[in-house]
């Protein structure tokens, strides 16, 4: 029995492939879950392949998803077709998405036609690796809460209770006693605790509590 060698690679990771052996009369059902099988990936989702020709194009699809009876007439099952059915060129190129909501996409291309299945050899199988696939359910990182005996809630206001207050120039101004409304920054404290009572005038005569003294009409 002829079997197949597929050459299966990320579309967005060409880095990573897989080389896979599957015979000619096993189905693209079998083709799906060994090649999610050879880069870790569960199965268990939607997957559809694309015939296509050497410029990638799409064309016939095969697929494991529901179709309503008018589709079955272009998109084929999964299940029920056979490799050999389709493949009608010695270097027959293949898209494969799998998992529609993350997209999911390789690039299959056969590489080589064997005549004969090696003696003992189960297929489909993987003969080549190359690099690491990445995870089927994204890579973020979880962010693990600590559990709230670990967790100090009051943690963060300390840390700003103790930082060190920026020291400002002493100006001599009680700021308790400004009135309510007043622009605080505005005052300047007298360096003379005399002077704030009273002052003198250029005649050298001082002032009275509500103001300058009255001058002599006369």
């Amino acid at each position: 029995m002829a079997n197949y060698r597929f050459r299966v690679t990320f579309e967005d990771h060409e880095e990573v492939s897989r080389d896979i052996e599957i015979r000619s009369n096993q189905t693209f059902e079998d083709f799906h879950f060994v090649i999610n099988n050879s880069i870790g990936f569960e199965a268990t989702k939607i997957a559809s392949f694309f015939m296509s020709d050497d410029n990638w194009k799409k064309g016939k699809e095969i697929s494991n998803r529901e179709v309503s009876e008018e589709q079955q007439a272009i998109i084929s099952s999964l299940k029920k077709s056979r490799l050999c059915d389709f493949i009608v060129d010695p270097h027959q190129k293949i898209y494969y998405i799998f998992d529609s909501d993350n997209q999911w996409t390789f690039r299959l291309e056969l590489i080589k036609i064997n005549r004969e299945d090696e003696a003992g050899a189960t297929y489909p199988r993987t003969v080549r690796t190359m690099g690491e696939a990445p995870k089927q359910f994204g890579g973020a990182v979880a962010i693990l809460v600590p559990a709230p005996e670990d967790f100090d809630l009051d943690m963060d206001i300390e840390d700003e209770e103790d930082e060190p207050e920026i020291e400002t120039e002493d100006m001599g101004v009680d700021e308790s006693e400004i009135p309510e409304g007043e622009d605080k920054g505005a005052f300047v404290a007298s360096t003379d605790e005399a002077g704030a009572d009273e002052f003198e005038t250029a005649d050298g005569e001082g002032t009275e509590e509500d103001g300058f003294a009255d001058t002599d009409e006369s």
